[in-house]
Formats: structure tokens, sequence, C-alpha cells
């Protein structure tokens, strides 16, 4: 198999996946446009949760670079795509990051390449995107050169599934495409699941988020029955899970964060929209109920206040973590930000606290990680915890709090917690 890879996108995607293939022994280079990535990557240092310092500096000595000059994929027998594909200000796809990226490899195309689209995006983008575009120079997918979709399954902070044991999904828009994709991630991969076509790759990313989207919906909403109802849902979950077929726990939150759960199932509800003309009801019942979840919980917050004989005006209310997942520093589509926002506009005295967070930018303003945990629990009139990183210890917060407003479950019960 060729070993000269080029990676388009150094971030929580690209890099990680340019280490596995570094440590098979492949020539591997890193494109990204951010100079400031670029040269710290090439003086070592990692800008990502999963990957350390000595990691970035394994790779470097095994031969990997970074780079801002496209000319690279001159010499590549392999370009892979892993540029962020965000939603637009209309909701719609924005495929610009996407489109810059294969112009790039368009420019560079030569017989026997190998490209491969691993940025979430809509079912057809590989083959009415890339396709054109790429052919578009006189070389043909599936004679000249290959392409395929593989979708990423990074998840940031996960400690037990990583890119090695992660089953990959395949799909080339010819079989033989699909072949030499799926050769190409079998040197570092130890499951590869080679599908139907590219839009059946593209599809299966969309339904595994969407299930999980629908499905933390679901119990948010029973979360706001259950508080009405006097019902203990988190040990109503408990005693489902217990249940050993049919049933797998999700947990009710403050809202959804991150790329994949927020974003993915949208780019599945936009193309059934703009193909068949019709809504997909179920994505876009979930995102009402999940992008509504911080505004519910500063209703909350308030209440819990007012059983205090307090109001939210001019309360010091302290968040206790505001990435968008436990353990990592990673603050995209967190739910704390709008919840701050929505805070703020009520009039509270809003501070934070995050152990991988050292400043939090919010629209009116930067805030800096109070100096210590212990003294502002104890000067604060509301805590609220969003995010449970395991280097919280939950039994010393519950002590300190005055008031705790517990928005994962996880906070022994006691007089001063209340819990979602």
């Amino acid at each position: 198999m060729p070993n000269n890879l080029v990676i388009i996108g150094q971030g929580y995607v690209g890099l990680p996946l340019a280490r596995a293939a570094t440590q098979v022994g492949l020539r591997v280079t890193g494109l990204d446009l951010s100079s400031r990535v670029v040269d710290g990557l090439n003086l070592g240092k990692s800008h990502v949760d999963d990957l350390s310092d000595d990691d970035i500096a394994e790779m470097l000595a095994a031969g990997f670079s970074a780079t801002t000059d496209e000319s690279v994929l001159a010499n590549a027998d392999i370009a892979v795509i892993c540029v962020p594909t965000p939603l637009n200000e209309g909701g719609s796809p924005d495929l610009t990051a996407l489109r810059n990226a294969t112009r790039m490899i368009a420019d560079h195309l030569h017989p026997g390449m190998l490209v491969v689209l691993e940025s979430t995006t809509y079912p057809g983008t590989t083959e009415d995107e890339l396709r054109p575009a790429l052919e578009a120079t006189g070389l043909l997918a599936g004679d000249d050169f290959h392409l395929a979709f593989s979708p990423e399954r990074i998840d940031p902070g996960n400690a037990t599934y990583g890119i090695r044991n992660t089953p990959k999904v395949v799909g080339g828009v010819t079989p033989s495409c699909t072949s030499v994709a799926s050769e190409f991630y079998e040197q570092f991969i130890d499951t590869v699941i080679r599908v139907k076509g590219a839009r059946e790759a593209e599809t299966a990313k969309l339904l595994e988020n969407t299930y999980r989207h629908i499905n933390i919906a679901l119990v948010n909403e029973m979360a706001r029955f259950c508080h009405e109802l006097d019902i203990d849902l988190w040990d109503v979950i408990r005693a489902a899970s217990t249940k050993p077929f049919g049933f797998q726990a999700f947990y009710p939150g403050p809202g959804v964060g991150g790329h994949c759960i927020p974003i993915d199932p949208n780019y599945l509800s936009y193309q059934v929209r703009a193909k068949l003309g019709y809504p997909f009801r179920f994505v876009e019942l979930a995102q009402e109920i999940n992008a509504g979840m911080p505004v519910y919980v500063a209703r909350r917050i308030q209440d819990v206040l007012n059983e205090g004989s307090k109001s939210v005006r001019g309360s010091k209310i302290l968040l206790l973590g505001v990435t968008y997942k436990p353990n990592i520093a990673d603050e995209r589509e967190s739910p704390a930000r709008p919840l701050a926002e929505a805070l703020i506009s009520m009039g509270a005295d809003v501070s934070f606290h995050d152990p991988h967070v050292e400043s939090w930018k919010l629209p009116s303003g930067t805030l800096a990680r109070v100096a210590d945990l212990a003294t502002a629990l104890e000067g604060t009139d509301l805590a609220v915890l969003l995010q449970a990183h395991t280097a919280y210890d939950m039994k010393e917060i519950s002590a300190r709090a005055v008031s705790l407003f517990d928005t994962r479950g996880v906070v022994p019960a006691a007089a001063n917690v209340s819990a979602l």
C-alpha cells in the first residue's frame, strides 16, 4: 500500500488519525490553514485533549510534520479530509471548509490517488460535491483515482475506545473505491466495516448521532414532567437500567453540546427537507426540546432561589463545569453558554469554575475562573453543577455549597441539594 498520507485538518479528528497512521509507519503530513496550529505541532505542542505533548513528540520523531502549504498534496498517495462542517446562521450545512479542501486536492489530483472524506455531512455530499469537483480534472473516480467516505468516530476523553479499537465504516463511490479505502484503514484499525456505498456510510454516521439526539430529548422532556409530578427520574432510569435487554440508559442534563449531537442530526433533517420537501419530525422535535433545556434550567434555578427567599437578580451564581462533556477542555456548543447568558439577562452575578478552562468567553465579556473553589462555594448564593468532571469531589462540593442545583444527578442527596 502507498504510505504518503496528507490529512487536511488537524483538530480533534485529524490529529488522532495522524498519530494512528504514523504509528504504523505511514509518512504523514498534517495540512491545516492555521499557522498557530501548525507551528505548535512542529514544536511538539498538542492542542487537543486526547493527545499530549509527548504524543506529538513521538509523531515528529516518526516523521510526522505539519504545514500550511497545500503543495504537499502533489506527492500524496492518500488525502483524508477532516475539516469542520458547521451549520450556518440559517441552520443549513456550511460546506465552505470542505469545498476549500476539495479544491486543494483537485489542484493536485493525480492518477492512483485515494481521497477520503471523514467530516460529517449530509447523505450525497461525497458523490454530489466531491466527485464532480475532482472529476472536473479529467480523472474518473473508480478508474483513475479512488474516492470514499468514512465517518469519524472520535469520542474526546474516552479512555476505552480510540482510533484502533473503534470499528471504521467505509463506503466508496464504486466497489473498487471501497476496497482501496478499506485496505488503507485496515493498516491501523482493527475492524473495518465495508458498506454498500458512500451514501450509506454518510447516513450511518447521522443515524448514530440522531439516535442519541432523540433519546436524550426523550429523557430531557421526561425531566420536566417528572419534576412537576414529584417523580425522581434518576431513580426511574436506574430502575429501568436493570432490564438486561431492550433498554439503554440516557440521562437528562442542561442541554447538549459538541459537534455531534446538536449539529449532525440537522444535516439529515436538512437533506430530507431539501430533497423530499417534508420535515424529519423526530429530529426537529428533539432539537426543539434539547435546545430549550438551558432556558428551562434557568427557570429551575430561579425556583430554587425563590424557595430560599432570593431573586435571581443580584444573586451570586457559580457554574461548575462549562465544557460540553466531562474531563475535556472542549467548549463547542456547550449548553453552559446559553444558560449563563440567560442568567445574566435575568440580573444574576455569574461566575464559573472548571478544572479544564482558565477563562471563559461570553458575549457579555470574558470571565476568569474563580481562584479558589472552596471559597467561591461558601460565598455563592447558588452553585450549579453542569458538568461532572472527575476532578470534582461531589461530597466536598455539597458540604461547602450554601445551595447546590445538580443537573447531572451525581451529588448525594442533602438538604441544600436540588436535582434536575
